[in-house]
């Protein structure tokens, strides 16, 4: 019973990493509160996907001449971390424009909270 909890602790972690990422996202009021909670749950996506795609005792997919034939079972698939490394610059895109957007809305707005800015906005 030990060895599932414990071969499950990157799962449990990623669980508790998506639920901080919503919680921020949902009820924090701050809209730099609100990036901050987009960006732990985009992260726990992330680490979802890598988490998943490795492999105990696996190699990279590189065939060498000298071992001959290979179970292909014994390899790691490169896709989920090459598609990962892809979000990870969208990530870091989607943080910087959302931050220009913060300092222009704060410029506008003297205000980074929701209600206020609502309010202001009407």
């Amino acid at each position: 019973m030990t060895d599932f909890f414990i071969g499950h602790i990157a799962y449990y972690f990623i669980i508790a990493l998506l639920i901080i990422g919503l919680w921020g996202m949902l009820f924090k009021k701050n809209l730099v509160k609100k990036l901050i909670g987009m960006n732990i749950l985009q992260s726990s996506i992330i680490i979802f996907y890598v988490a998943s795609a490795s492999k105990y005792n696996a190699t990279v997919p590189v065939i060498d001449p000298r071992l001959g034939a290979i179970n292909p079972a014994h390899y790691i698939n490169p896709l989920p971390h090459t598609l990962m490394l892809t979000a990870i610059v969208v990530s870091v895109a989607t943080t910087g424009v959302a931050l220009a957007l913060l300092i222009v809305i704060y410029k506008r707005y003297k205000t980074l909270n929701e209600d206020e800015l609502l309010e202001r906005m009407k």
